[in-house]
């Protein structure tokens, strides 16, 4: 009898299935993380039945914006005049390196786009506020 000879695959082909199994895994891995990857400005937002602030030692830094956008600081000179970013991020570092610790809080108009305090939060913690806090009133008042 006569045995049949097998035939052998050369040495150079490469078995893919491994590679595609990682391939399937690391694509979970991203699909997973990908969503968790947002960017956004760090907050303290109030709850809906918001108590008010403890008594800090240091009185909070008030950044306010108005119907306009225009940004007030109640400190410097002239707290009621307008201030343009540049100015409103050198005060707010200022304050923040001669008095750190002190608690950055933003107060918006009711009817301000949502756009323009985003801007206010995103200058105050440019200047180095560590966290920014929202103003805002007594829904029974």
């Amino acid at each position: 009898m006569a045995k049949a000879k097998i035939k052998k695959k050369p040495m150079s082909e490469i078995n893919v299935v491994p590679y595609i199994d990682v391939m399937l895994v690391l694509l979970v891995i991203f699909m997973i993380t990908a969503p968790l990857l947002t960017q956004g400005v760090k907050v303290n937002l109030p709850q809906s039945s918001a108590k008010p602030m403890s008594s800090q030692k240091l009185k909070p830094l008030v950044l306010s914006v108005d119907i306009q956008g225009y940004f007030y600081l109640d400190v410097g000179g002239k707290p009621d005049q307008p201030i343009d970013a540049a100015t409103l991020v050198a005060r707010v570092a200022a304050v923040l390196r001669s008095k750190p610790g002190t608690q950055v809080l933003v107060r918006g108009d009711e009817g301000v786009p949502y756009g323009k305090v985003m801007d206010a939060m995103v200058l105050a913690q440019k200047a180095g506020a560590p966290s920014v806090g929202l103003i805002t009133r007594n829904p029974d008042q």
